[in-house]
């Protein structure tokens, strides 16, 4: 089958025949086989009738035994150092030594250095016998200086082969190990993420629908009497309800590829602690806020744990205390930490002391994610959160989170 050319003027051009490649690749068990084959094979060429079977039987003694040679090197290093020495005794010389020094280099890569150097001395003691038996007088150096140059050339071969091998196994594990605690990393980022998603969305659902809901309930009450402000409580439920799909479709952007950058819906912050108390007394729930110290130098994500924290306080005020309970907020800022308190003037009674974790306001029966992840928020930042009841009457949430904390910069 012949190329046909691809344009036409290469049509004058030679064209050249497809040859297929062919692969050198061999299984190890024909690499193996080879060399005995080959050292049988110049034994059967090259000696003479009456020579032919000793000289065959010893190299098949020598050579055979590497068959077998990767499964128990030193088992065929002993058989073959064996048949040396029958050879030596049989006063036969034979290329099928060479047989020897390939179980040899086997061994040392195979076996420890122990086991390498005992047979590197089994074999060097087999050289300076075969040297002074088969050399002629005067030329006992050159052979004995090739054959242990030999010894020394399959030793260190064999050892660094084991090296090599070894070291590769070291590479691969330790880049499985990698692989592995990669994975898992990735999970635990998975897994922090959906629980920070899962929070900001208990907050931003737990607030806004109790606003509308007081809201609500505020329009019903005063449809009649006082027809413009059910309108403008009207208004404000959909204001409130605006900013819910807003704050959910910015918590929820992270899993979308398409949605747009996140500064188009920047993250609350201290500065909108104003709008939240005016939704707050809009609801039903007159709330003084107090902001002292400059927050512009705050992380992003503190001023969020901070408006966060304000903000779930302040819906556990509204759905469980009576109408007249009054809140107040005391934000204190400084270079190293901020300090978080919101109180109200609710009666002691309405809420029992949190007693069962789990629970937003212990009594009610439900389990509930409020102060837990309130906790989880202040944690983060190295902060621990008190809600309990005050000595006299009404309710106070206290943490102070610690801007120097590294863990609140990659939690929060």
């Amino acid at each position: 089958m012949t190329e046909t050319a691809a344009h036409p003027g290469d049509a004058h051009r030679p064209r050249e025949r497809v040859r297929p490649q062919v692969s050198l690749w061999l299984p190890p068990a024909a690499w193996d086989a080879l060399p005995a084959a080959l050292l049988l094979l110049n034994v059967l060429t090259t000696r003479a009738p009456h020579e032919l079977p000793a000289a065959a039987a010893l190299t098949a003694a020598l050579a055979l035994p590497l068959l077998w040679r990767r499964r128990a090197p030193r088992a065929v290093f002993a058989a073959g150092a064996a048949a040396a020495l029958l050879q030596w005794l049989a006063d036969v010389q034979l290329p099928a030594d060479i047989a020897l020094l390939i179980a040899l280099y086997t061994v040392a890569a195979h076996s420890g250095r122990r086991a390498a150097l005992l047979a590197a001395t089994v074999v060097q003691t087999g050289v300076v016998l075969a040297c002074l038996r088969w050399t002629t007088p005067g030329a006992f150096p050159t052979p004995f200086v090739a054959a242990t140059a030999a010894v020394l050339a399959a030793t260190a071969l064999g050892l660094n082969a084991r090296t090599t091998r070894a070291y590769l196994a070291a590479v691969q594990e330790r880049a499985a190990r990698l692989e592995r605690e990669q994975e898992q990393q990735a999970r635990l980022a998975v897994t922090e993420e959906r629980t920070r998603i899962a929070r900001e969305m208990h907050d931003i659902v737990t607030h806004n629908l109790s606003v509308m809901v007081a809201l609500t309930d505020a329009a019903v009450c005063t449809q009649h009497s006082a027809p413009e402000r059910t309108a403008a409580a009207m208004l404000q439920v959909g204001e409130t309800g605006r900013q819910a799909l807003t704050d959910m479709r910015r918590t929820l952007g992270v899993l979308r590829t398409d949605e747009p950058d996140a500064e188009r819906h920047p993250l609350p912050g201290i500065a909108q602690l104003d709008a939240l108390a005016d939704q707050m007394r809009a609801a039903g729930l007159p709330t003084r806020l107090h902001v002292h110290g400059a927050h512009a130098h705050l992380p992003a994500t503190a001023q969020l744990t901070v408006y966060r924290l304000v903000q779930e306080a302040l819906t556990n005020t509204l759905r469980h205390t009576p109408a007249g309970t009054r809140a107040e907020v005391r934000i204190h800022c400084s270079a190293r930490d901020v300090t978080v308190d919101v109180t109200d003037t609710g009666p002691r009674r309405a809420r029992p002391a949190p007693t069962a974790p789990g629970h937003d306001i212990p009594g009610h029966g439900a389990p509930g994610h409020g102060i837990p992840g309130m906790r989880e928020r202040s944690a983060a930042y190295g902060g621990t959160l008190r809600a309990g009841p005050l000595p006299a009457r009404g309710w106070e949430v206290h943490t102070r989170l610690h801007l120097d904390n590294a863990a609140g910069a990659a939690r929060a």
